[in-house]
């Protein structure tokens, strides 16, 4: 009795080593089904979703076809849609426009037209998505000139409605076009809400409202009513070196481009009167602290920022109508070492 113990044992063993092996041949073959079923139930391609319409315009592209997306996404619009579902059409087709650029150019100037009437929606998600499909399409020459057509309508848009995802979305594509001498008017009434817009406190629709402004400083009929515009009495905060180095390189080339303006003989041949509260007198008025905030930043830690303080600087010092006669200014190479 004493020998067959541990042949009952070994007998035991090897029956447990091959039920183990049976599991895991099982478990094994289980896997392989699990994984074999995923494979076969991938998503879809035609998903809406970026990723999916990203591989539909990579796939499409390597064999020459055309998807067809930016089409259907149109064909969509001018059905009676929701709020919600407009919206997303329109994310959509902004999305299409920069990957499909090939499809995109084959849009006609009705489905802009189609685009632009959305701006009219009385749900802000909408107008801001529409302000994004439009500056997709702005990148496409073509479509520059009837773009600008609703230059007009955002303006209004931007000035009338406090709304900071609307004014960067309707900013942007300002800032993406050249805009004709017919919105001039227009661009007068909406100044104080663009010098609002600046002095507030979201760093991306201040970075495009300053943008706006610097281009528009360089319009001759538009600088004094730029100069005029009230401002509030912390607006020298925009030079602080706390600022963000986007925003303060923006700012001080708005600077620069005013300074420049206000000391062409065109301009200086007039005799301007600017308010107490004015941007004139906050920036050059002779109580303006200007001149403190500049050299602070001459040291700033990123150099496009110093270089453009450096840049105001020399304008403030050198008055374009000198001509030939001696200055007590220096050149502005001098500045810089070996050109910088």
């Amino acid at each position: 009795m004493g020998k067959t113990i541990p042949r009952c044992l070994q007998h035991l063993d090897l029956r447990k080593s091959v039920v183990g092996l049976a599991t895991g041949a099982g478990a094994i073959y289980l896997l392989y089904k699990a994984i074999r079923a995923g494979i076969k139930c991938q998503p879809p391609l035609c998903s809406n979703s970026p990723i999916c319409i990203a591989r539909l315009a990579i796939e499409r592209e390597r064999h020459g076809r055309d998807s067809g997306e930016i089409r259907r996404l149109l064909n969509s619009l001018e059905c009676k849609q929701d709020e919600y579902a407009k919206s997303m059409i329109l994310h959509s087709i902004t999305r299409c426009v920069y990957l499909l650029e090939a499809e995109a150019s084959a849009c006609t100037t009705d489905d802009i037209s189609l685009v632009g009437e959305m701006l009219d929606d009385k749900d802000n998600s909408v107008k801001i998505q529409a302000l994004n499909a439009l500056k997709a399409f702005s990148g496409i020459r073509k479509f520059r000139l009837k773009i600008q057509e609703y230059s007009i309508k955002v303006l209004e848009l931007i000035s009338t409605i406090w709304d900071t995802e609307l004014h960067v979305a309707g900013l942007r594509l300002l800032n993406n076009l050249p805009l004709p001498d017919y919105v001039h008017p227009q661009l007068r009434r909406v100044m104080p809400a663009l010098m609002e817009i600046m002095q507030s406190d979201c760093i991306l629709s201040q970075v495009q409202a300053v943008r706006l402004l610097s281009y528009l400083a360089q319009k001759s009929d538009l600088l004094y009513d730029i100069l005029n515009c009230q401002v509030h009495s912390n607006f020298l905060n925009l030079f602080q070196t706390s600022q963000p180095g986007s925003l303060l390189f923006e700012v001080l080339v708005f600077a620069e481009r005013l300074s420049e303006g206000r000391n062409t003989p065109h301009y200086r041949a007039v005799k301007w009167h600017y308010n107490e509260q004015s941007l004139h007198e906050a920036l050059f008025g002779d109580e303006s602290r200007l001149a403190d905030r500049l050299l602070s930043l001459v040291i700033h830690p990123e150099e496009e920022v110093q270089i453009q303080a450096c840049k105001v600087i020399v304008s403030l010092q050198c008055p374009q109508d000198l001509g030939s006669r001696p200055s007590p200014c220096r050149p502005s190479h001098s500045y810089f070492k070996n050109g910088e």
